[in-house]
């Protein structure tokens, strides 16, 4: 089709959802629960980690930003797909569809800079503890986070652009369950040869070079915990480093095959179960791999709980 026949379509229809009512019903229960529990577990991280002062460390000032980053994540994804669910409207408007595919792909992006920087606070943490307090100070892990931030933000932006300024004609069917980059980038009636050699070369320099960064973090943890001179103290240094190992494993498996396309005949099919476990798995997991084993932040919560606080306890002791 010639450019001058173009028609621009207004909106896109997504279909990435089952036909069977009793399955939809289903669907709409389980991405309910799941979204719940999901908000309610990294707000009960952000908050704990905010007002507890036991929990004001480098660590958990990564993690409290992990969790609001994640909590952005499944909200970009889920509260879309439960209302095509409940009013069976698969139908999605141009500009919410961009917005919602940028959002996306901005924390996913955002997601790997930030698990990088906490691979190094590791680092720091475990192999130069004399200095970790003057090297990891609060301001350098400010600039730390807003700079994954802007990170993400850069390394999306000129991918953004080029998806923005591309025509679509027709069909308008997306074939997922939201607006991934790559079913849109089939419906597109112009050039997207650029666009693609784009989006290649920078989500596998993102996605290989916060790995590499990562990889290097943990060969000088794993180095630094063998000279260890008791197996107590070896335990103990990788325990801190276990919760973030998980989500890297998870993250950086299901990534791999959203961020890298390398044939064009891949399952769709398995693309969307990598993208449910991308942006829905992940954040429900989160809260629980970091808190199920961390005795900090499960007696936090317990005083949370209970409506004591360590002033508190601070002071009844100090009057007995």
């Amino acid at each position: 089709m010639s450019p001058e026949n173009w028609t621009q379509v207004t909106g896109f229809v997504l279909l990435g959802f089952p036909s069977s009512h009793t399955l939809k019903f289903l669907l709409f229960l389980g991405l309910l629960g799941i979204y719940v529990v999901t908000a309610t577990g990294n707000l009960l991280i952000i908050g704990l980690s905010w007002m507890d002062r036991r929990l004001h460390t480098q660590m958990y000032f990564f993690l409290r930003n992990l969790s609001f980053l994640e909590l952005l994540l499944v909200s970009v994804v889920v509260p879309k797909m439960l209302v095509i669910i409940l009013t069976g409207d698969h139908s999605i408007s141009y500009a919410s569809c961009m917005i919602q595919s940028y959002l996306y792909f901005l924390l996913g992006t955002t997601d790997f800079f930030l698990l990088a920087v906490m691979s190094m606070d590791r680092f720091l943490a475990i192999c130069r503890p004399l200095h970790y307090e003057t090297l990891m100070s609060g301001h350098v892990c400010s600039q730390l986070v807003l700079a994954s931030w802007l990170a993400g933000f850069l390394c999306i932006l000129c991918p953004t652009i080029l998806m923005a300024s591309l025509p679509f004609c027709g069909p308008n069917d997306i074939d997922h369950f939201f607006c991934d980059s790559w079913p849109l980038l089939r419906l597109s009636c112009g050039d997207t040869r650029l666009l693609e050699l784009v989006a290649f070369v920078l989500s596998t320099s993102v996605l290989l070079g916060s790995l590499a960064l990562i990889s290097v973090s943990y060969a000088c943890i794993l180095a630094t915990v063998l000279r260890a001179p008791t197996a107590s103290e070896r335990k103990k240094a990788l325990s801190t480093c276990a919760s973030h190992l998980t989500v890297v494993v998870i993250v950086y498996g299901s990534s791999s095959f959203l961020y890298i396309r390398m044939s064009e005949a891949q399952s769709m099919q398995f693309n969307k179960g990598a993208s449910v476990l991308s942006c829905i798995i992940t954040p429900l997991l989160n809260p629980f791999i970091f808190s199920l084993r961390n005795e900090k932040v499960k007696q936090a919560l317990r005083d949370a709980l209970s409506g004591l606080r360590p002033m508190d306890v601070g002071d009844d002791e100090g009057h007995k």
